[in-house]
């Protein structure tokens, strides 16, 4: 059976993913100094990042409309799986559910579901990947919805960020997380809850040290094992590849995926980050 896979421009695709027809993203949009900004393969990230550094006011970002998610439906073949960023995060997931109940008015046959990552980036990666693995073996719709939606809370998130202007700009840190990383450097590790929430699991004095610390994070946790390691880079693929060959130490991965942040991603991680799930 034929089948879709629609996700908010948070998930960071691989050019494979990207040039497979069954992929499609919807964009969200960013505004940084009055000028909007919308995160589709036009945009170039770089002239992005140097805005953002340039402008000393927040930028803030938009959500596709459930007008935009239903035009997707509307086109899609087959089966349709939808991921979208944390709910808790964006309103990228409430837009992409009110579309799916628009959506069922018009076409009540048609099989869909929407995921709540509970995640972001590499974090939607892994789940996008996942449903495209289940649907291609021929699992049926139901299945696949249960398996995908048992695979996000097995998944875990975790991120190191070379620059937390951003996340300070947009009031993402406490006020003493963002005046001590601020005059000391600090870089934190970073990830997500079983929610979907950002949450705080270290700090280094270097990046070196902080990626390390996320390296011994993976290690302890079992739940890696024989799992593959997504990788998402913001301007920094040696860093990415460095990453890894820590990992291939230390962790017991089966695999790697390295892929390249988008717009929204890049938003937040700003140049330099490096976020991983498994």
């Amino acid at each position: 059976m034929s089948f879709s896979i629609i996700v908010d421009s948070c998930c960071d695709l691989t050019p494979d993913m990207r040039a497979d027809p069954v992929f499609r993203s919807i964009p969200l949009t960013i505004r940084v100094g009055g000028k909007d900004y919308v995160d589709d393969q036009s945009l170039d990230t770089s002239l992005l990042i140097y805005a953002m550094d340039q402008s000393q006011d927040a930028s803030s970002s938009s959500c596709p409309s459930p007008g935009d998610y239903l035009e997707a439906y509307r086109q899609a073949e087959g089966d349709i799986y939808v991921v979208t960023l944390s709910a808790l995060l964006s309103g990228s997931h409430n837009s992409a559910w009110q579309a799916k109940q628009m959506f069922l008015e018009e076409a009540p046959e048609r099989n869909i579901h929407v995921f709540n990552s509970c995640s972001a980036s590499a974090g939607e990666v892994l789940l996008a990947q996942k449903i495209h693995q289940l649907a291609q073996s021929g699992v049926p719709f139901s299945q696949v919805v249960a398996q995908a939606e048992l695979a996000i809370t097995d998944t875990n998130t975790l991120f190191v960020l070379e620059n937390l202007d951003n996340l300070r700009k947009n009031g993402r840190l406490t006020k003493v997380q963002a005046m001590l990383t601020g005059a000391l450097r600090i870089k934190l590790i970073m990830g997500s809850t079983p929610e979907g929430e950002i949450c705080k699991h270290g700090q280094a004095l270097s990046i070196k040290q902080a990626l390390s610390k996320l390296v011994d994070i993976m290690a302890a946790d079992e739940k890696h094992i024989g799992k593959p390691l997504y990788i998402a880079q913001c301007l920094c693929p040696d860093r990415a590849q460095q990453l890894w060959e820590l990992a291939q130490k230390a962790c017991k991965f089966s695999s790697v995926v390295i892929t390249a942040t988008r717009g929204l991603s890049s938003y937040y991680a700003n140049s330099g980050g490096v976020i991983v799930a498994y």
